[in-house]
């Protein structure tokens, strides 16, 4: 569906004009900015997730989603994947927003949705090493670890872009990112409920 729309949308050469009625802005959240012919804005979480900047934006968050998701659903089952997904776009908008809530720069790409199945992805196949002597302890190490590490990595991307990082949605990845750890386990547990 993600590329489907990537290719109508550039096809009719209207890539400018999906970002700012599709794209996530968090000053349309307070109001500040009004776009006639917009999604409603409670939706652009959603809907910023198809479109994107152009082919090697689509084409990395496609790769990306292929590597992580094939094997989050294989652990999370298909439901626990969009769920992943859908709550992703949101928690990655809400930490945009909570950085930059006047920002009127549009935030496009699923990027942030992608970040929450990574992060699902990173405490379903990483290895926490045994720092103490207990394994829901030495989970919650892995889990910081990874969500630091992720920071890092965010923050060094930002870095390399020149400072653009609120325009790599850095928050956006973070916080996709955190809801994944989160959201690992309740997913995990619910999908095996009556095993």
């Amino acid at each position: 569906m993600t590329a489907l729309m990537w290719l109508l949308v550039t096809a009719a050469g209207l890539d400018q004009v999906a970002a700012g009625i599709m794209g996530f802005i968090p000053a349309r959240l307070l109001g500040a900015v009004q776009i006639p012919g917009a999604v409603p804005a409670f939706l652009t979480p959603l809907t910023a997730t198809l479109v994107h900047g152009g082919i090697f934006h689509l084409a990395f968050n496609l790769l990306m989603l292929l590597w992580c998701g094939t094997a989050v659903e294989r652990v999370l089952g298909k439901g626990g994947l969009i769920t992943l997904y859908l709550v992703g776009a949101f928690i990655s908008a809400g930490a945009q927003f909570l950085a930059d809530p006047g920002g009127v720069v549009p935030m496009i790409g699923a990027s942030g949705a992608i970040s929450a199945v990574i992060g699902a992805f990173s405490l379903s196949f990483g290895r926490p090493k045994q720092i103490t002597k207990s394994v829901r302890l030495n989970m919650w190490l892995n889990a910081l670890w990874l969500l630091a590490a992720w920071v890092l990595l965010q923050l060094a991307m930002g870095v390399i872009a020149g400072g653009q990082g609120y325009m790599l949605a850095t928050p956006a990845h973070i916080g996709g990112f955190l809801a994944g750890l989160l959201l690992q386990r309740p997913l995990l547990l619910w999908r095996y409920r009556k095993a």
